[in-house]
């Protein structure tokens, strides 16, 4: 399968330690399998940091998702346990981490740090949570958080 990075500068080696640890799945790489959407993020990217917008495709065999090499987390919509991982990924005050090699999922929405705030006050139910985070147009993430996983992307 053909994966999309949308970056506002180039690189060769994915280095995971430069990534932010706090977003939707935890501190990784991260893809997706929309190219429009990979386009539109790195659009975004160059514009807050400067640089050019840059589409990295990578390969993937699909295969290794269930073979039981790699430990891998799907959520097929956005639900309630969708939302508690995303809470639990961004919130810098529980220290969380989870072991997985690779996750795949949807992306939050981008008012993500207030909606985790009223839930955390307790104005929002995990159920709400769910709904609001949900992203209205179609979008897909792909999160490679271990070496292991990152090993098994080929840059084309």
């Amino acid at each position: 399968m053909k994966l999309y990075h949308g970056t506002y500068m180039d690189f060769k080696e994915i280095d995971i330690s430069k990534s932010n640890r706090f977003k939707d799945f935890g501190q990784g790489f991260y893809l997706t399998d929309i190219r429009l959407q990979a386009e539109q993020l790195a659009i975004k990217k160059a514009r807050l940091f400067g640089g050019y917008p840059i589409i990295q495709e990578y390969e993937f065999d699909e295969s290794l998702l269930n073979a039981g090499i790699l430990n891998v987390l799907r959520f097929e919509c956005p639900c309630k346990e969708w939302a508690e991982f995303i809470f639990n990924n961004r919130n810098k005050a529980i220290g969380f981490s989870h072991s997985y090699d690779i996750v795949i999922g949807p992306i939050a929405n981008d008012g993500v740090a207030y909606l985790l705030g009223r839930y955390e006050e307790g104005t929002l139910s995990i159920e709400d949570l769910a709904n609001e985070l949900t992203f209205k147009e179609l979008n897909n993430q792909y999160f490679f958080g271990t070496e292991k996983a990152i090993k098994h992307l080929r840059r084309l």
